[in-house]
């Protein structure tokens, strides 16, 4: 996810400099996906143009697109609010996910070079660190978003590459404090990533990639809804029990 700071300070100095809603734009999205706006917070105009230096119309400009993108609700007499996510919908938008960045993880994996291997596994052993030490959730999150970021940087479908960055905008606020609703989950995910990286080291073939990224993302959601409401239905498709891929996967 762009970073405003990082946007100005790092563009060459021939570059044009971004407009006010494009930069009030990306500092609430980035407000929003690290977790300093939770779901519920209320995002008032004229005090973000106060802060931000700016007048309500950019401001204004700036949540609409928010809006657009599912991150933001605008109610009226209640105005603004950061866009929580229930459980339900989390799980049909996870599911939607484990089958989207299982297609982006296997169509990368042939252009994946020995270095962004060589990143992913670094960045596995940092979370088996963390599984061992003093676990911060919010830490965890933050290297297993890089670890995956990783693994699809060169799926060549440029849409479906789109696709996935999207859904990983709408699901951040959840997944800043999913690993901290189920703490047991966070070794199995380090063992599920070894087991991709032994594939995608040794060739497997796409289908096998495609399965094990696939079943890896529909397990954290399995323990998420275990976890955070044990009642729930299972998501919609009822795809874990249907597909024998998802069933069991053989772990290193």
């Amino acid at each position: 996810m762009d970073r405003a700071g990082d946007v100005t300070s790092s563009a060459p100095l021939s570059a044009a400099p971004l407009s006010k809603a494009e930069r009030v734009y990306r500092t609430l999205r980035e407000r929003i996906g690290n977790g300093t706006y939770v779901g519920g917070y209320r995002l008032v105009l004229d005090k973000l143009a106060r802060e931000l230096d700016v007048s309500p119309v950019p401001v204004r400009e700036a949540v609409r697109r928010l809006e657009a993108e599912g991150l933001v609700t605008f109610t009226r007499n209640v105005g603004a609010e950061v866009r929580g996510i229930d459980v339900h919908e989390y799980a049909e938008a996870m599911e939607a996910l484990a089958y989207l960045e299982g297609a982006v993880t296997a169509l990368a994996a042939p252009h994946l070079t020995p270095d962004a291997l060589a990143r992913a596994e670094q960045l596995n052993e940092e979370l088996q660190h963390q599984v061992d030490g003093d676990f911060d959730a919010v830490r965890f999150t933050h290297l297993n978003e890089q670890f995956h970021h990783e693994l699809c940087a060169p799926c060549p479908n440029r849409h479906l590459a789109r696709l996935v960055e999207t859904e990983w905008r709408l699901m951040a606020m959840i997944r800043r404090s999913s690993f901290a609703a189920m703490p047991t989950r966070s070794a199995e995910s380090v063992a599920e990533h070894d087991h991709l990286l032994h594939l995608l080291r040794t060739g497997a073939p796409a289908t096998e990639v495609e399965a094990a990224a696939r079943a890896h993302k529909l397990g954290t959601l399995t323990a998420f809804l275990a976890a955070r409401a044990p009642h729930s239905p299972p998501p919609s498709s009822g795809t874990r029990s249907q597909d024998p891929d998802n069933a069991t996967n053989p772990r290193p």
